[in-house]
C-alpha cells in the first residue's frame, strides 16, 4: 500500500486531503508566545481570526519540526508496511527538510524494504495546492509513484505563481523574499510583484501603485505565460481578502471564458505568517514559471 502526504504549508485543509486520502503534517507557527499547530487536533481553521490578529499589529513567527516529529508522522506507516508518497512545500524556503533527512535516515535502517518518494513542488500556498491537488489526481486515476516522479520532473516547473502583497512589514520580519526593496511601500500604496522562481524561492521580480494595477499585472502573467490555461486546474489564492481574489476570478474569466473555472484557496497560516493580509496570487499551468 501507498500512504500519501504532504503538509498545511500547501494549502490542503483536512476536508480536500480527504478526497485523495492524504494525510496533512502540520507546520507550525507561533503567535503571542504560543505555537500552534493547524488542524493537528482534526479541528477547522479560523482564517478570518487569524488574519484580523495581523491586522491588529501581532507579527508571527514559523518554525522547523524536529526529527522525532517526522519519524511520529512516517513510523507507522512503514511499520505496516506502507511506501510514503510525500509531495510538500519547497525545500529551498526551510531547514525543516534537514530535520526530515534524518528521520527518513534512521527509518531506512529500521525499515530497509521501504520505499520514500518525494516530490517538492518548488513553492509553498497555492501554487503547491494545484500540484498536490494535480498529483492526487492522477493517484486517483491509478497512476504510480514512479509515473509521478517522471510526471514531476517537466510538470512542476510547468506551474507559476505571480501574487502581490499588501503590507511589506511581514516579508521584512520573515526575510524569506529577496529582491524586495523599499520599506515605506505601503505607505505609499506599492505592492511588490512577487512569483516562486524555478529554485522554489519567493523573488520581488516588481511593484505597482494601488490594488487594480496589481490584479492587471497578475492577469497580464497569466496571458503571457499561459499553457493550455483552461485545460488545467488555475487557482487564486489570498490571504483573507475574498473580494480581491473574487476580482481576479471574474478578470480571468473576461480574458479566458466562462468555461475557465478559477478555484479560490484561503492562504494557510504558516504562509500567510509571511505575507500579511490582504494579498491574493494566482497559480497557473504555464510555458515556464
Amino acid at each position: 500500500m501507498l500512504q500519501f502526504f504532504t503538509d498545511t504549508d500547501t494549502d490542503l485543509t483536512p476536508e480536500v486531503a480527504k478526497q485523495y486520502n492524504c494525510r496533512l503534517i502540520s507546520m507550525p507557527y507561533s503567535i503571542e508566545g504560543r505555537t500552534v499547530y493547524p488542524y493537528a487536533d482534526g479541528g477547522s481553521f479560523d482564517f478570518h481570526g487569524f488574519y484580523d490578529q495581523l491586522r491588529e499589529g501581532v507579527l508571527p513567527n514559523t518554525s522547523a519540526l524536529s526529527k522525532d516529529q517526522y519519524i511520529q508522522y512516517f513510523e507507522p506507516c512503514f511499520a505496516r508496511g506502507d511506501d510514503i508518497l510525500y509531495v510538500h512545500f519547497s525545500r529551498a524556503m526551510t531547514a525543516t527538510f534537514d530535520s526530515m533527512d534524518q528521520a527518513l535516515a534512521e527509518l531506512r535502517e529500521k525499515y530497509p524494504e521501504r520505499k520514500f518518494y518525494e516530490v517538492d513542488t518548488k513553492g509553498i500556498t497555492t501554487i503547491s495546492y494545484t500540484i498536490v491537488r494535480t498529483v492526487g489526481d492522477l493517484l486517483n486515476s491509478g497512476k504510480t509513484p514512479e509515473e509521478i516522479l517522471d510526471w514531476a520532473k517537466t510538470e512542476v516547473d510547468k506551474y507559476a505563481m505571480y501574487f502581490f502583497a499588501d503590507d511589506l512589514k511581514f516579508f521584512k520580519h520573515s526575510g524569506r523574499v529577496s529582491g524586495l526593496a523599499g520599506t515605506m511601500g505601503t505607505l505609499l500604496g506599492i505592492r511588490p510583484i512577487i512569483h516562486m522562481s524555478q529554485e522554489g524561492k519567493m523573488v520581488s521580480i516588481g511593484k505597482e501603485k494601488g490594488r487594480q494595477k496589481a490584479v492587471d499585472r497578475l492577469i497580464s502573467y497569466v496571458e503571457e505565460l499561459g499553457d493550455e490555461v483552461c485545460a488545467h486546474r488555475i487557482c487564486i489564492g489570498h490571504t483573507d481578502a475574498p473580494e480581491i481574489a473574487d476580482q481576479v476570478a471574474q478578470a480571468l474569466k473576461a480574458k479566458f471564458g466562462d468555461k475557465l473555472e478559477p478555484e479560490i484557496v484561503c492562504v494557510n497560516p504558516t504562509a500567510g505568517a509571511h505575507c500579511g493580509p490582504n494579498g491574493v496570487g494566482v497559480c497557473f499551468h504555464a510555458v515556464h514559471r
